[in-house]
């Protein structure tokens, strides 16, 4: 080789070395004493060994003003590439905080737009892991055109390709919106916090003062706010949730679901199912326990777990194939839906159908939450919302009554009216407009009044109720369920039900797109 050749090659390898460690040591050290890896440590981290492929790494910013034409950025504050997860491709991009903090910039939005774009036109799901001051005050309106790339990317390939957000660090003002355009949002405890204004900024106009954690950490957004869909303790934690979240995931809407060899028996029977439910239909349990005795291995990947736990929802496999799960929660609120619950459910059923992922419903819901709160805060156009869902979505549609199922909560829960392909009963399932006990004091009043023993009296004309109305078999005999069915059998019934409906071609009138009530 020639000497030039050679220098020029040990020129390569000294800018590439340069830009590799960011900010340098001392920055690097610093974001380790605060428990957290470098981005370059968190992209070796997450993908699989040795599969990582950089783009745009020579970058740079093209500001002048305010001292930013002494400032190198190496990598522009941001690493973005390729690689494979479990031997899928995604493409992902992790903001450097060791280099200007990782604010953004013209160039450093540039870098991520067009990792977005290449990640698009392949069909790969797209990560981005969040850790940054947020915009570069030095570069103004170009930062903030920097964002609103961003935020149009976001939007436009919603429903075409996962997209997956993880906060690291903070992510406040206008750089948390991006996070919450996408798909799922995993944050970490203690290190990571989202808000659009700071506790500084809120002391100052309201006098309240909260901490950055209260305000906007990782426990505050996966139980107060929902827009944290995962919890995780460290980098480590939330990067592997976000490895097993992709394995239930196609790569984009023109793909289905990987599907994993099985490893349960798909005619398993479970006779304790029947035990599970209290014959008491006022007696709560818990429905994860339904759930994982029928999924492959007993396995539920569960999201927003601490968010609006009247109602649960997540990912499993049923003979090998991935299926979204949505359940109420009777140990939670009885499992009444309310206005959160509604939102929770509703952005998940969409997610399913974007993704080709077909759901199951396990209904046990006795109405929605009553209170002047849920009332004032929109409960019928929030309640609207799992109307639209599961009405839109076309999907294979599966609904399991296990017990309550009462009047317009019935129909939001997928019921036949909106379209579910199959619907199963348990014996125990109590299917009417209302509860026996208020239906016998509305219908049985006089009754109840001119008798010489009313509580007797009531309680006969309950039991009336429930044997003539509230029962699986006027539904089934009206159509509305498909079969009743011996809980130990819900598996293999299941299995077999989507078994038939891999080949469900849906068809909607033609249109931009519909309103939905958000």
């Amino acid at each position: 080789m020639a000497t030039n050749d050679k220098d020029k090659l040990e020129m390569l390898q000294e800018e590439k070395e340069k830009i590799s460690k960011g900010g340098g040591e001392k920055r690097i050290a610093k974001q380790h004493e605060k428990g957290k890896l470098t981005a370059r440590e968190r992209i070796e981290n997450f993908l699989d060994n040795g599969s990582f492929v950089e783009l745009n790494a020579f970058v740079k910013h093209r500001q002048t003003q305010l001292g930013m034409d002494k400032k190198e950025a190496p990598g522009e504050g941001v690493v973005t590439g390729y690689g494979t997860v479990d031997g899928r491709l995604v493409y992902v991009f992790a903001q450097d905080f060791t280099v200007l903090g990782g604010t953004l910039g013209e160039m450093h939005a540039y870098k991520i737009c067009d990792a977005m774009d290449r990640a698009a036109k392949v069909g790969a799901p797209f990560i981005g892991l969040n850790d940054s001051g947020g915009a570069r005050i030095q570069e103004g309106v170009d930062a903030l055109k920097g964002y609103g790339n961003i935020f149009y990317r976001n939007t436009i390939y919603s429903g075409v390709i996962p997209q997956i957000s993880a906060i690291m660090g903070p992510c406040a003002g206008g750089a948390v919106y991006s996070p919450a355009l996408t798909d799922f949002v995993f944050m970490v405890r203690d290190t990571s916090q989202m808000f659009i204004t700071g506790p500084q900024v809120i002391k100052t106009v309201t006098g309240e003062e909260v901490s950055f954690e209260e305000l906007g950490g990782a426990d505050t957004h996966n139980s107060k706010s929902g827009v944290g869909h995962f919890a995780a303790d460290n980098d480590e934690d939330c990067l592997a949730q976000i490895r097993e979240l992709l394995s239930f995931i196609p790569s984009n809407n023109a793909e289905d679901p990987p599907a994993v060899e099985p490893s349960d028996d798909p005619n398993r029977k479970e006779e304790d199912l029947k035990d599970i439910i209290p014959e008491n239909p006022n007696k709560p349990y818990d429905v994860r326990d339904v759930i994982t005795r029928i999924t492959d291995d007993g396995y539920f990947f569960e999201i927003q777990e601490s968010y609006a736990q009247n109602i649960i929802i997540g990912f499993s496999r049923l003979n090998g194939r991935t299926v979204g799960i949505i359940a109420n929660q009777p140990a939670h609120l009885a499992g009444c839906l309310d206005i959160n619950a509604s939102d929770k459910a509703s952005r998940f059923i969409r997610f399913c159908d974007s993704f080709n992922i077909p759901i199951v419903t396990f209904q046990d819901v006795p109405g929605y939450l009553p209170g002047t709160d849920q009332e004032h805060g929109g409960i019928i156009r929030h309640g609207a919302k799992l109307l639209y869902a599961y009405s839109e979505a076309t999907v294979p549609k599966i609904t399991v009554i296990l017990r309550k199922s009462y009047g317009g909560s019935y129909l939001a829960m997928c019921s036949k009216s909106l379209q579910a392909d199959v619907v199963y009963a348990y014996p125990s399932a109590e299917i009417a407009v209302m509860g026996p006990e208020g239906a016998a004091n509305i219908i049985f009043k006089k009754d109840i009044e001119n008798s010489d023993d009313p509580e007797n009296t009531r309680q006969e004309k309950i039991s009336e109720y429930r044997e003539q109305f509230a029962n699986p078999y006027v539904a089934a005999s009206r159509g509305r369920v498909d079969d009743i069915i011996d809980p130990k059998e819900t598996r293999p019934r299941l299995i077999y039900a989507l078994e038939t409906l891999q080949t469900k071609r849906e068809q909607r009138p033609s249109k931009k797109h519909g309103n939905i009530p958000v």
